[in-house]
């Protein structure tokens, strides 16, 4: 159960990646932000909110190991970190910020609680 969640949770952290790196545009619609002119925004967002998670999904696929996925929780936990933040301090909007915030939470919450107690460390 835990190794087909675990797959589950690589293959959204890749999908969710895809989008970033193939449709860049898309995401930062999807975000809110826009494009300054110099196309730096696109390379962030390929970089950033693409490969890095198309990378991290990948790599727990191929790794297969327990740290794998906790470290994949450990990145998921800054992202929810940052996004509770932004909540207090930015007012974003409020339904979105906070269902990305929840998915990200929730993707935390399971990588770490599941896989820790599996790990050599």
């Amino acid at each position: 159960m835990i190794d087909t969640l675990n797959i589950i949770a690589a293959l959204l952290t890749i999908g969710f990646g895809a989008f970033g790196f193939l449709a860049p545009r898309f995401t930062m619609g999807a975000l809110d932000l826009e494009d300054g002119g110099s196309h730096m925004g696109l390379s962030e967002i390929r970089a950033s909110v693409g490969c890095l998670f198309v990378a991290i999904g990948l790599f727990c696929l191929i790794l297969g190991a327990p740290e794998a996925y906790v470290m994949m929780g450990v990145a998921y936990s800054g992202a929810a970190l940052g996004r509770a933040t932004s909540l207090f301090l930015d007012s974003p909007p409020l339904r979105k910020a906070f269902l990305y915030f929840a998915i990200e939470a929730a993707l935390a919450v399971w990588l770490i609680a599941a896989n820790l107690p599996a790990s050599s460390w």
